[in-house]
């Protein structure tokens, strides 16, 4: 199932961790700030550079990071409160709650680095035992289920999720995967740099091994096996543009269809030993995918699997595996990928694995120290408004009908609001955490979750389960569940605080909250009706006046260039530039509407307006490195930060009267795109 999220990559000091009193006179560099600004550049000619380009001077890149933004510094300041609750946690005093035991021994685990280095690979040495004793290609199901469910994403995804058309019932889902690099066009493109990537992968799946093990030769013939059997699966993969396409993503079939379509494959061993309850219909996402494996299945040999099956157990689990392991996966996956100079510290790092594998346990925890009651409350308001504004919107628009209208504004109506945390915490209590056994926690808690998902399979939907952690700093739009959520993590400064100015406080969470919504009526979820189901609820003429405006969008968003010869994909970065669009002009109208009959301050020689856009751009305040700008523009669904500001800002009059831009300027587009 597809989610639509904010960025990597979105208040009431209540929603904020306080620092130690000593120092509650320091300003916090999390705050909106009008000294990020760079006072020598000119708003209407690079807005990004006027407001943040001080702030980038003054922040360069960690060593430890890709790249670094105003997000970045959010997401540090939570890991830090994680840390302490977990090193906290990891006390083993007797009178530890059962949450607060799990957690910690999770925790302490991880941290125990000397004992991970003395056991070498003996732990992951039953699975790559099972690996060695596969006697045939029949086989492959039941290893393959069984890794699946130790979280290892070998050869596809299979799951749950909401039925595009019957949104209330979950279904099984199959879908492509069994890849190393992060998508498919890694292993197509005929670059240069394409290329130069590939043989450094290569090289890196042949050192992993050796470290595994195997004689150099060995190595070297069994990285170019895995290598040539992930190309294959890529090329029978749907490519990331057309997965944007929920209709290219729903094929709806029986069992036995599915079956046909891989003969190869043993799917009574596999769905055995997945541990799925029997179902007649699964929705197999891309169904050529699973025709490219059934080719590859008869014409690879079994060697040449038991090779890919070492590959992918090593590349998944290698984050708990020996130091050796862990530093040849950060050379390739942080430094050639990323261009990250150094790795993250051994806390960072268990910190945040802790968050993925036992993240609503962690994250009762952080509500509890960082999150009050009130913080709902008061994001609800905000909420509030912007749903009145976007309604507003939609009645004004000029180009839909009245029918398309009044649907709209049932599905604007039915957006459920989720903030801060869940109502009810999962119960992790069945799962087995060891102090002095990294790896089997973390296999235990991958294959929690992998039941968790399976036996939803036949079951209803439920609409208050979260897919984010509290701790995380995004924000997300579920079409199929027409809600909009927000966990803990982002509430909190710069997004939102109690303290500042409505004008900073529409530009931050406003703008996240405008986005969540508009993501409903983007190009994928407008498919969406008010009950979360795959129907087409617009006139013709309104969707062809749509796709033109839509279309304009994608074009714009094309033409930015962020190296030479590389562009942001307008088609990718759609949905999120009509959302970039969208919520930015419905936040500018919350706070023209909470502001209609005030005086407007002049806060530091800034206008309401003024202010609000600089807080817009501000949230989006970042440095990153070059590999890590490639690697974005081709797999993330989001525009680098520059152009997510200075795209919207140009489409936007009330920019261009707050700042008095003139005709001709850069942040005047002669031809503007509005699509809400």
């Amino acid at each position: 199932m597809f989610k639509i999220g904010i960025l990597i990559p979105f208040c009431a000091a209540a929603l904020w961790a306080q620092p130690p009193a000593t120092k509650s006179a320091e300003k916090s560099p999390l705050q909106f700030d009008l000294g990020n600004i760079d006072t020598s550049a000119q708003p209407c000619v690079d807005f990004y550079q006027y407001a943040c380009g001080n702030w980038m001077k003054m922040n360069p890149i960690p060593s430890d990071q890709s790249r670094w933004g105003r997000f970045s510094q959010l997401e540090e300041h939570n890991r830090e409160v994680l840390r302490e609750i977990l090193e906290e946690a990891a006390k083993p005093a007797p009178n530890r709650d059962a949450v607060t035991q799990k957690i910690g021994d999770y925790y302490a685990a991880c941290m125990d680095e000397k004992a991970i280095d003395a056991r070498g690979l003996s732990a992951l040495e039953p699975e790559l035992n099972r690996i060695r004793n596969l006697k045939d290609k029949g086989q492959m199901g039941e290893l393959a289920a069984h890794l699946q469910r130790l979280g290892v994403d070998t050869l596809f995804e299979f799951g749950s999720g909401p039925d595009f058309k019957d949104a209330n019932t979950n279904i099984a889902q199959a879908d492509q995967g069994g890849l190393g690099l992060p998508e498919r066009d890694y292993y197509l493109k005929d670059d240069a740099k394409s290329k130069e990537i590939r043989a450094n992968y290569v090289a890196h799946v042949q050192r992993m091994l050796e470290l595994a093990g195997e004689k150099p030769e060995q190595a070297k013939a069994d990285a170019a096996t895995a290598m040539r059997i992930e190309t294959d699966l890529a090329k029978g993969s749907l490519d990331i543009v057309s997965r944007r396409d929920p209709e290219k993503q729903y094929h709806k079939m029986s069992l036995k269809e599915m079956e046909a379509l891989a003969p190869a494959f043993h799917w009574a061993e596999y769905l055995k030993g997945s541990g799925a309850a029997a179902f007649d219909t699964v929705n197999v996402a891309w169904p050529d995918f699973f025709k490219a494996l059934n080719t590859e299945i008869q014409s690879a040999t079994l060697d040449d699997w038991k090779a890919y099956f070492r590959w992918q157990t090593l590349h998944y689990e290698a984050g708990l595996l020996p130091a050796a392991f862990v530093g040849e996966n950060f050379q390739f996956f942080g430094k050639t990928l990323r261009g990250t100079a150094e790795m993250r510290p051994r806390w960072k790092r268990c910190v945040d694995y802790a968050d993925a594998e036992l993240g609503e346990a962690v994250g009762q925890k952080f509500v509890e120290r960082t999150f009050g009651k009130e913080g709902k409350a008061k994001t609800l308001k905000m909420v509030d408004a912007l749903e009145k504004s976007l309604g507003q919107d939609i009645q004004g628009l000029s180009w839909m009908s009245p029918a398309t209208k009044a649907q709209a504004e049932i599905k604007l109506k039915a957006i459920a609001n989720k903030i801060g945390y869940p109502d009810k915490w999962r119960d992790y209590s069945s799962v087995v955490i060891k102090r002095d056994d990294p790896l089997g926690n973390a296999m235990r808690a991958d294959e929690f979750e992998f039941q968790r998902q399976v036996n939803k399979i036949g079951k209803p939907v439920d609409r208050s389960e979260w897919s984010m952690t509290p701790p995380t700093v995004n924000a997300y739009y579920d079409p199929t569940m027409n809600n909009i959520n927000f966990p803990a993590g982002i509430l909190q400064p710069p997004f939102f605080e109690s303290d500042m100015d409505d004008a900073v406080n529409f530009g931050g969470i406003g703008m996240v909250i405008g986005h969540e919504m508009t993501h409903g009526f983007d190009d994928q979820g407008r498919q969406f009706d008010a009950q979360g189901n795959l129907h087409d609820w617009w006139t013709p003429e309104d969707a062809k006046e749509f796709e033109k405006r839509a279309a304009c969008v994608e074009q714009e968003y094309s033409k930015f260039e962020v190296a030479p010869g590389v562009h942001v994909n307008g088609a990718l970065t759609l949905g999120e530039n009509t959302a970039d669009n969208g919520g930015a002009r419905i936040a500018l109208m919350a706070l023209e509407n909470t502001l209609a009959g005030k005086t407007k301050p002049v806060i530091g020689g800034y206008t309401p307006e003024q202010r609000f856009f600089l807080a817009f751009g501000q949230i989006w305040c970042e440095n990153i490195h070059p590999e890590s700008l490639r690697m974005q523009v081709q797999t993330d669904p989001h525009s680098p930060a520059r152009d997510r500001v200075n795209g919207v800002v140009q489409n936007m009059p009330e920019f261009q009267k707050a700042f008095s831009c003139k005709a001709g300027q850069p942040m005047v587009s002669a031809n503007a795109c509005r699509v809400w």
